[in-house]
């Protein structure tokens, strides 16, 4: 059965409608604009790093440093929208990497529910958001592929989904599934690009190439001579393809993952499966009402020991940690008088 996009995300509830009420004085509201970032930060073997606090954190607004209003560390159910690349280089993979995704699923908390879309030309929902990892895993196994040779809109396709899960609650990731080609036109990745810097949606990219790229590493057999015109010109494409990934988890604040084989495939989903749920999240108030785009930046400095004498930081070196955030967020815009 597939969903449609309406059904895919929960809609305004519909009240029934009630009897005029006598009019009240306007009421005067004071409100204050809040910035919040999430931020994932990792050792550099990729392990969540527990027990920082607010001193071990710096957020800089346009290069200038914020006070902190707000701070968490939040370990909450998610969102989780698997986008899958339905194109046929994917199908002649065999599936390898679908049975490899299992691994994300059991490693998602019971809470966490998870979406299913493919997508070739046009995004397409498969499952709908639910809690029961059975029916996304169903899902899964059904999932059909587009054999011939035709459009991967990846661009549009994720800005088309992105605007069916915008305004779910709760925090929002895409596990994005994709060899990286993207037929959508230069403007619907630009805009993309910029869409997602100032959004709270993380995608975390894992590239479907490797085993295409690498068939000698499938037979164990190493190729002999020079590569021919073909073979570099596919390595210019695959190339391409991955800086197109990179580009779109780094802009989102999450992380990409280019594994070539069952093993490495699971490694990055179990990677993926622990950071989808925990993150910090950092609040601030802006200074500026320009109604423009200005940058973010999470640093992370030792700070304060722990109750049990010892910082979180591995080594007291924040060198060593990866920090994942978005890049941007866009200023409240001051009325006019």
């Amino acid at each position: 059965m597939v969903f449609s996009p309406i059904l895919l995300f929960p809609c305004l509830p519909l009240f029934a409608q009630q009897p005029d009420a006598p009019p009240t004085p306007p009421a005067i509201h004071v409100e204050v604009n809040r910035v919040s970032v999430g931020a994932i930060v990792t050792d550099s073997g990729g392990k969540f790093i527990e027990g920082l606090q607010r001193e071990n954190f710096h957020l800089l607004d346009d290069g200038v440093e914020q006070i902190i209003k707000d701070f968490a560390a939040v370990d909450e159910p998610a969102n989780v929208l698997v986008l899958i690349e339905a194109g046929p280089a994917v199908y002649l993979m065999e599936g390898g990497h679908l049975s490899a995704i299992y691994g994300l699923l059991l490693g998602l908390s019971a809470s966490d529910r998870v979406a299913v879309v493919r997508y070739a030309q046009t995004p397409l929902a498969i499952a709908d958001f639910t809690a029961d990892k059975r029916v996304t895993a169903d899902a899964i196994q059904r999932l059909q592929f587009n054999l011939g040779f035709g459009e991967l809109n990846l661009s549009s396709s994720l800005d088309t989904v992105f605007d069916w899960i915008e305004n779910t609650p709760s925090k929002k990731s895409i596990v994005l599934l994709s060899t990286g080609l993207d037929t959508s036109a230069p403007d619907d990745a630009t805009r993309l690009l910029q869409r997602l810097r100032v959004g709270d949606i993380r995608i975390f990219a894992v590239s479907l190439a490797g085993e295409m790229r690498t068939p000698a590493a499938s037979t164990g057999k190493k190729k002999k001579g020079p590569p021919t015109n073909a073979e570099n010109a596919a390595a210019r494409q695959f190339a391409a393809a991955d800086a197109v990934l990179k580009r779109l988890a780094e802009a989102s604040g999450g992380s990409s993952y280019f594994p070539t084989n069952a093993r490495e495939f699971a490694e990055a989903y179990a990677e993926i499966a622990r950071d989808i749920r925990h993150e910090y999240n950092l609040g601030f108030v802006p200074v500026h009402d320009d109604g423009q785009v200005h940058t973010l930046d999470v640093r992370v400095t030792p700070g304060t020991a722990n109750s049990a004498g010892t910082s979180p930081v591995p080594d007291n070196n924040a060198n060593a940690l990866r920090i994942y955030h978005r890049q941007a967020y866009v200023a409240p815009k001051a009325e006019a008088p």
